[in-house]
């Protein structure tokens, strides 16, 4: 019997440093060496710093900016260390109430537009965190940045077209707007 349990010991240790060790390592160094910037978290940066992640999204509320999906984590907008949807069904009143709300809020900021509202932007994702928003959602908010910033509707039109990512693969997924990457270079166009 002692036999047998030094036998397990030794196999429980040489998996232990295969599994826990050796093999993370591996992974890790061929992410960095492949992938680097998606092994690093897909950072976003702007003049040297830091401004977010491709993969995560962040609250614009300036109606000179184009805005996300509503955001469902606890704490405030967009928490990372608190992704998670509202689990809220169909037929919940709470969210028929959420949904309401955040209508009421899009009409506000925007009176002329009479467009209807893309369900993306009254709607959170599954996450809580989605950094995309559809190409609807982001035509349907032009007039509002383009009077905000005082910029032609037809020139952010071109930048809604040139942020507009295709399906992946040509099969998966819908088209999408990365919000974070639309608003820099929107930032950038004009100072």
């Amino acid at each position: 019997m002692l036999k047998n349990l030094k036998q397990a010991v030794v196999i429980l240790a040489l998996l232990s440093v295969l599994t826990g060790i050796i093999y993370p390592l591996l992974v890790t160094a061929v992410a960095q060496l492949a992938f680097p910037s998606k092994a690093n978290g897909s950072i976003i940066y702007k003049d040297g710093k830091a401004v977010g992640s491709e993969l995560i999204g962040q609250a614009f509320s300036d109606p000179k900016y184009f805005w996300g999906r509503p955001s469902a984590t606890s704490g405030y907008p967009d928490n990372a260390m608190a992704s998670g949807g509202s689990n809220l069904g169909p037929t919940n009143p709470a969210l028929a109430d959420a949904v309401k709300a955040r209508a009421i809020a899009l009409l506000a900021a925007d009176s002329d537009n009479k467009s209807p509202i893309p369900v993306d932007l009254v709607t959170a994702s599954a996450s809580g965190l989605d950094p995309h928003i559809s190409p609807a959602a982001a035509l349907y908010q032009v007039p509002r940045v383009a009077r905000a910033r005082g910029l032609s509707e037809e020139m952010l039109k071109g930048l809604v077209a040139k942020h507009t990512e295709n399906r992946q693969l040509g099969l998966l997924g819908e088209e999408r707007v990365n919000v974070l990457e639309l608003n820099l270079e929107l930032d950038a166009s004009r100072p």
